[in-house]
């Protein structure tokens, strides 16, 4: 199996910064794309920023330019770092990766429990 566990999230007022982390473990031969998504109350699960592989960044246009995603592949961690937060940031953040478990399985996505972020003054 493979588990996600994602932390850093918290209270913090607008303009400020966070830094999310996520960590995948379990029987994992490689990992392709990783990325971070949000769910605010009683909205759909939206794409926050995604790293595909090569290493091209994808982002939702509504965090470009505060919100940057970057990757330790020696430590299967992918992070996200908000910068300039606004209310509408507010959301349950989830981490998302597709994983290879071995050369005989095909990749699946994994999703993790998510964090909460909380942006108010």
């Amino acid at each position: 199996q493979v588990q996600l566990v994602e932390s850093g999230g918290g209270l913090v007022q607008p303009g400020g910064s966070l830094r999310l982390s996520c960590v995948a473990s379990g029987r994992i031969l490689s990992i392709g794309s990783m990325g971070w998504y949000r769910q605010a109350p009683g909205k759909q699960r939206e794409l926050v920023a995604v790293l595909i592989t090569g290493g091209t960044a994808n982002y939702a246009d509504s965090v470009k330019g505060r919100f940057t995603i970057s990757r330790d592949n020696g430590q299967n961690t992918v992070y996200l770092q908000m910068n300039g937060l606004k209310p509408e940031d507010t959301a349950v953040y989830y981490c998302n990766a597709l994983v290879k478990a071995t050369f005989t399985t095909m990749s699946t996505y994994y999703w993790g429990r998510g964090t909460q972020v909380t942006v108010s003054s």
